[in-house]
């Protein structure tokens, strides 16, 4: 066989993999989260507490605990802490993009008057290697039309460890404060397994908390829609998300088909007095419409275009690899 011919099938082969629906598993179908595979949380009073940390735990080991707190509706909370902290997970399978429809929901612990804004990303697994490495898009929310000069694309912030003291930052604009502790937290706030320094990026929310002069209560009002623990858990639509709303780093509409992977992030950078920093929390997700999802997936594994888990994956590639591998060889003695 030609070198280049060989060379054409191998990516021919992986290619049609690469954009095809799939299975993250070879069990019956389910549509609330399957599993977490990162928890990067910014500092805040209910970290290390949601879920626990225990001496030894390492970025692994927090993941499967996010996992155990939120996958098949277990609907305990995890916290994402200050701006930027964010938790990224997957369903079973890949979630399809329903025209005129909202296709995902995720709730919070919102109610009136106590919204702690996170943005959602989505990514598909574009190279099928079962990580979430692949470009990811924002979903664009509601204060992106109603007050875009009042929000701060690219923002990004630095925490810096300061064991049992307000966690200091500075931001990319010039900007700096604490996450300051409080009297109804004891433990430390700052993640720790996380490096002393810790950087996040993102698009900042218009603050959202005041104070009333009169009686010192303190009220973070909620956007319209678009964002994660913005509205209060019996809302369904207020917590629901349209992949059509994806918007690339210019803020361009991005056309998606499917994605396998959602991240939430904290939008918001502010203390509000006795209430602490505003951090965004996460009880659950759910597939909106796991029928269409899993006919796109089946579909895709008709026509012979979509892989199954992230083992049969691996082992697809590594089979890939192993046959260029011997024509490689066979090439150099000249056998074909």
């Amino acid at each position: 066989m030609n070198k280049t011919l060989l060379l054409v099938a191998v990516l021919s082969l992986f290619g049609a993999n690469a954009s095809a629906q799939q299975y993250f598993t070879k069990t019956t179908p389910g549509k609330y989260i399957y599993k977490v595979v990162d928890y990067s949380p910014a500092p805040g009073q209910f970290v290390n507490k949601l879920p626990m940390f225990e001496t030894g735990d390492d970025a692994t080991k927090m993941a499967q605990k996010c996992t155990e707190s939120l996958a098949n509706n277990k609907g305990d909370l995890v916290t994402l802490g200050a701006f930027g902290g964010s938790i990224i997970f997957h369903f079973d399978h890949s979630v399809a993009n329903v025209a005129g429809q909202k296709d995902f929901l995720i709730e919070g612990n919102a109610f009136e008057g106590n919204s702690e804004p996170g943005i959602v990303m989505v990514s598909k697994d574009v190279n099928r290697n079962g990580i979430a490495d692949d470009p990811w898009y924002e979903l664009s929310g509601s204060a992106d039309r109603e007050t875009p000069n009042k929000l701060v694309y690219g923002y990004e912030v630095t925490y810096t460890a300061s064991p049992m003291q307000d966690i200091p930052w500075t931001d990319n604009k010039g900007g700096s404060g604490k996450v300051e502790r409080n009297t109804y937290h004891s433990q430390e706030y700052y993640p720790l397994w996380m490096p002393a320094k810790i950087t996040y990026k993102g698009t900042l929310l218009p603050k959202n908390a005041k104070q009333d002069p009169d009686t010192g209560f303190w009220s973070l009002s909620g956007f319209n829609w678009g964002y994660v623990d913005n509205k209060a858990n019996s809302d369904k639509e207020g917590n629901s998300f349209d992949i059509d709303w994806a918007v690339d780093q210019n803020r361009k509409k991005v056309k998606l088909d499917f994605i396998d992977f959602i991240k939430v992030y904290c939008a918001e950078q502010q203390m509000a007095g006795w209430l602490g920093e505003t951090s965004t929390e996460v009880k659950g997700a759910e597939d909106l419409h796991i029928e269409e999802s899993v006919a796109a997936i089946d579909k895709a594994l008709k026509e012979g275009v979509a892989t199954f888990d992230d083992v049969d994956v691996n082992l697809s590639l590594m089979a890939i690899i192993w046959v260029w591998k011997v024509t490689m060889v066979k090439l150099k003695h000249r056998i074909i």
